[in-house]
């Protein structure tokens, strides 16, 4: 027969898949607001926030009555223990979703700038980044997780691409630098997301391997 506990675990990664969806919503209304230019998704993107926020407390609660009822040990205090680390991520995946969007309602009061072509870009890895971090976590997958991990560099590229790209137009004509700022806030979240992404790899391979690899530990 199953164990009751086998089972509150598994409630405790359907929470958590499910919260990283809402994230993801997040952030595409988001980035969808910048691009199409559209204040109203900025709407959805708050109401989603505040059900992040709830997600947040409700699994936060959840790991604290299993490692106080349960007393766990081994392979499953290190699953609740990267549990309640990965939806801190999540929940920052979230607000950084909302400062994208604050972003976005300064820049839309100007003009456009520029077609967007590297940030539609860099939010598409960014996803992809976000979706493997949880499932390599359902699977316990260390080999989707480091695939991650090494995927983080691409961002930082963009991010750095979008930055020198968007100085040369403040250094040319003044009236840009508004702009250019948001531009340049909205990519610095998207980089701080994707590195929330790294983070919940990085708590995969302790969860899996028992390894700490943060800090570059592994390689020391």
């Amino acid at each position: 027969m199953e164990r009751v506990f086998d089972i509150e675990l598994k409630e405790l990664r359907d929470r958590l898949v499910y919260m990283s969806q809402v994230a993801e919503k997040m952030i595409n209304l988001s980035i969808c607001g910048l691009v199409e230019r559209n204040k109203e998704l900025a709407g959805q993107v708050f109401e989603c926030e505040q059900e992040v926020n709830k997600l947040h407390i409700e699994v936060d609660e959840l790991c604290i009555r299993l490692l106080a009822l349960r007393q766990p040990i081994a392979a499953d205090l290190r699953l609740i223990t990267a549990a309640m680390k990965i939806n801190n991520e999540l929940e920052r995946i979230g607000d950084q979703s909302v400062n994208i969007s604050e972003n976005t309602a300064i820049y839309l009061e100007y003009p456009p700038l520029k077609p967007l072509i590297d940030i539609p870009r860099m939010v598409e890895i960014t996803k992809e980044m976000v979706i493997d971090s949880i499932t390599s976590f359902v699977n316990e997958d260390v080999g989707l997780a480091r695939f991650v991990l090494k995927r983080d560099d691409e961002v930082d590229n963009l991010r750095n691409q979008i930055f020198h790209e968007l100085l040369t137009y403040m250094l040319s004509d003044a009236t840009t630098i508004q702009r250019a700022l948001c531009i340049i806030l909205v990519s610095r979240n998207i980089e701080r997301i994707a590195d929330h992404a790294t983070n919940i790899c990085e708590d995969v391979v302790f969860l899996t391997l028992g390894k700490d690899i943060r800090h570059h530990a592994e390689k020391s």
